[in-house]
C-alpha cells in the first residue's frame, strides 16, 4: 500500500473537533450449497487499493445513519440493524473517521446487481473485523429469533432452509431437527405448494414459509449447538 496523503487538521479554527462519520454495512447472504457470503467490492484507490471493502460512505448533513447506509448498499435488504460504533484513531490511515456499522440480510434467491464474496478475504481498513462481528450477531439471533426469514425467499423447502442454517452456523443441521424446533416455536407453516422435481426425479418437496416476515423473539433462552455437543 502506498502511503496516504497527510491528514488535515483535526480541529477547526474555533477548536472544534473535525472528523468524518461514515456508515458501513456487512450485507450477508446464505445460499444453500454455496455457504455464507458478504457483499463487497475491490477498492480502486489508496489506501488499501485492490483490497476488498464493504459498502460504506460518509453521513450527509441531511441524512440519518440508516438513510446513509441504505443509499450506499443500493439494494433491497430484508433486515438491517446497527452493530457498533468504531472510533479507533488509526482505523483510517487517510483521515480521522468514526464509523457506525450495520448488518444486513438478503434472501438467497434475490437477484441483486452487486458482488458477494466469501468471508475470508484481504479486507481493507477494519472491515474484516466488521464481517466477523456481523456473522456473530446473525448466529446468535438464529438461536432465539425468526431472523432466518430475512435469509429465505417467500417459499422454500426445509432442505434448502437447513442448508442456509448450515452456511451460517458452520456445522451440519438435520432437516428433521430443524423442522421440529421451528414448528414448536411457531415459525413455519405449509404453503400448500410443492417444489419442482430435480433431475434425479423423486417426490416433490413440500414448500414452507415463515409465519412472520419481521423480527420476532421466539425463544429468548435458546441456543443452537452441533449435534452431540
Amino acid at each position: 500500500m502506498n502511503n496516504p496523503q497527510p491528514r488535515g487538521p483535526l480541529r477547526d479554527e474555533l477548536g472544534a473537533a473535525k472528523y468524518r462519520h461514515e456508515a458501513i454495512a456487512a450485507v450477508l447472504r446464505a445460499t444453500p450449497g454455496r455457504g455464507l457470503q458478504v457483499m463487497a467490492h475491490r477498492r480502486e484507490r489508496e489506501p488499501f487499493a485492490g483490497q476488498w471493502a464493504l459498502p460504506s460512505g460518509p453521513l450527509e448533513v441531511d441524512e440519518t445513519i440508516e438513510q446513509t447506509i441504505r443509499r450506499h448498499v443500493g439494494v433491497q435488504v430484508n433486515f438491517m440493524e446497527q452493530l457498533s460504533t468504531r472510533s479507533s484513531l488509526d482505523r483510517d490511515p487517510y483521515d480521522r473517521t468514526v464509523a457506525t456499522t450495520h448488518v444486513g440480510l438478503v434472501a438467497w434467491d434475490e437477484l441483486v446487481d452487486a458482488s458477494f464474496v466469501d468471508l475470508e478475504q484481504d479486507w481493507a481498513f477494519d472491515h474484516g473485523d466488521i464481517v466477523r462481528e456481523a456473522v456473530a450477531r446473525l448466529r446468535a439471533k438464529l438461536s432465539y429469533t425468526n431472523i432466518a426469514f430475512a435469509l429465505s425467499p417467500a417459499e422454500f423447502t426445509l432442505a434448502d432452509l437447513a442448508r442456509a442454517y448450515e452456511a451460517v452456523l458452520g456445522y451440519p443441521v438435520a432437516v428433521s431437527n430443524l423442522q421440529r424446533v421451528l414448528k414448536r416455536r411457531g415459525q413455519l407453516e405449509l404453503t400448500g405448494s410443492f417444489s419442482r422435481p430435480g433431475r434425479a426425479g423423486g417426490r416433490p418437496a413440500k414448500q414452507f414459509r415463515f409465519v412472520h416476515r419481521e423480527l420476532v423473539v421466539t425463544d429468548p433462552f435458546a441456543a443452537f449447538a452441533p449435534a452431540g455437543s
